[in-house]
């Protein structure tokens, strides 16, 4: 592995842990929304990741790349999906425009207690990326210090 892949390892995550903390601070800007586009309170995302490099779809295709399963190529974003597994907040508050008949509001299932934990996940593992890339960069630097000092 060369030191140019080590950084693009590096790079990826701290590309991949930034966006997932946008989307952290979406769910946080949006936990008292309830309404949306269309008509729904907003629903909670959360990104998942995936290695980067080629997909491989059938078996036969997978022992081909076999030999280069090894090698790192770092991570990527996969999807973004909306979180359906944890339920909505029901709040009594008939004077609001959104209450139903009971006077229940459905707002969006952000706690958050659980984005801000995330928030620091995301944070930490950015900066593991960011010192893992500053190592590299250290050991490429010290490299090209021995080099230049053998002429």
């Amino acid at each position: 592995m060369s030191i140019f892949n080590s950084f693009n390892i590096n790079a990826s995550g701290m590309t991949a842990e930034r966006y997932r903390m946008d989307i952290i601070a979406e769910n946080v800007a949006n936990q008292n929304t309830t309404r949306t586009a269309d008509g729904t309170p907003y629903r909670r995302k959360v990104v998942t990741f995936e290695e980067r490099g080629q997909r491989v779809g059938s078996f036969s295709s997978y022992l081909g790349h076999a030999s280069s399963a090894y090698k790192g190529k770092g991570v990527r974003v996969g999807k973004v999906m909306e979180d359906n597994w944890t339920q909505m907040n029901m709040v009594y508050d008939p004077s609001h425009p959104d209450a139903d008949e009971n006077g229940y509001v459905l707002y969006p299932n952000v706690n958050i207690v659980t984005e801000m934990t995330n928030l620091i996940d995301a944070s930490r593992s950015y900066e593991a990326n960011a010192t893992a890339f500053n190592a590299s960069k250290s050991i490429a630097m010290k490299g090209l210090e021995m080099a230049g000092g053998a002429q």
